[in-house]
């Protein structure tokens, strides 16, 4: 069974507002624990205190009460230890777009003293398809690839833990299944925070909800999902008679809800044994298709942000 290579007790950070007798929680006793190999997504919406969290794990940030165990160490008492075992990824932040893209990662191996790094650098440039650009500055790349780049600059340090901040924000589709799939692929741990909820279901194996500083829900995303789910949506596409058959639905104990979406009737069953009785009323009428709705990360987020 793997360890647990990152671990949180009571971690709490409260900022105090200048000027005023006022302070916000920005983390409130977050216990958390991720085992090596992972790949865990912290989910939130802006403010909730995805990227303290982050700040406070690579040692950034210091908090106001707890602490952290990354890889053995504690965040507090063995800084460049915990230092030394991870990587970070702030978007495109931590690159300088009046340099050109090969200065950009040699001045980073060279500030992290990695060895060999002309070599290093041509074959991750070619591996995230970066080869024919690095001599171009990077203000003249686009999202996606100062993204990509931003990527190999975490990625050269060959570190065992990856943080990443919204690695994906802001680019195209085919961007984002590019850097979604080479994430995929790492032999790593890796700690992420996204607003992309098909990012998060494609890439983690467990995930947590944050909101104003505490955590709402952890645990596999099917394990959430069907704590979540208390009911079952069914999706019922009809010829004609809508109208008449959401009114007959509304009628039965079983049916808590009949919404129309899109031409398209959302029928809430309170059990799955009422499927049953729920045929037997569709069956009357011209039903071109019956679809179990599962319950997504994107309902899940509206549901508990």
């Amino acid at each position: 069974m793997a360890n647990n290579i990152i671990e949180t007790f009571d971690l709490s950070k409260i900022y105090k507002l200048k000027g005023k007798d006022k302070s916000i929680t920005a983390l409130n006793n977050i216990n958390i624990s991720i085992k090596e190999g992972e790949i865990f997504g912290l989910l939130g919406p802006n403010g909730a205190g995805k990227t303290t969290m982050i700040s406070i794990l690579t040692t950034l940030l210091q908090p106001t009460k707890g602490y952290a165990i990354i890889d053995g160490y504690n965040v507090l008492k063995k800084p460049k230890k915990v230092k030394s075992r991870v990587s970070l990824m702030l978007d495109d932040q931590m690159l300088y777009f009046r340099l050109k893209g090969y200065d950009n990662l040699k001045f980073f191996c060279k500030l992290y003293k990695i060895r060999d790094y002309r070599e290093k650098i041509y074959r991750i440039a070619k591996e995230f398809e970066l080869e024919n650009w690095l001599n171009q500055l990077v203000e003249n790349y686009s999202s996606g690839m100062k993204m990509k780049l931003a990527l190999c600059r975490t990625l050269l340090l060959e570190r065992r833990i990856l943080f990443l901040d919204e690695p994906t924000v802001g680019l195209d589709v085919k961007s984002v299944s590019f850097i979604t799939k080479k994430l995929k692929d790492i032999d790593c741990t890796i700690f992420l925070t996204s607003h992309d909820m098909n990012v998060v279901e494609k890439l983690c194996n467990r995930i947590a909800f944050i909101n104003k500083g505490n955590i709402l829900k952890i645990g596999t995303k099917d394990d959430v999902k069907k704590l979540e789910q208390k009911e079952i949506e069914v999706e019922v596409e009809i010829e004609k008679d809508k109208e008449i058959l959401k009114s007959e639905l509304n009628q039965y104990g079983f049916i808590s809800n009949v919404v129309d979406i899109n031409n398209k009737l959302i029928i809430s069953i309170k059990s799955r044994q009422d499927y049953k009785n729920l045929l037997l009323i569709l069956g009357k009428y011209n039903v071109l298709k019956v679809k179990e709705r599962e319950l997504t990360l994107g309902d899940l987020f509206l549901k508990l942000i």
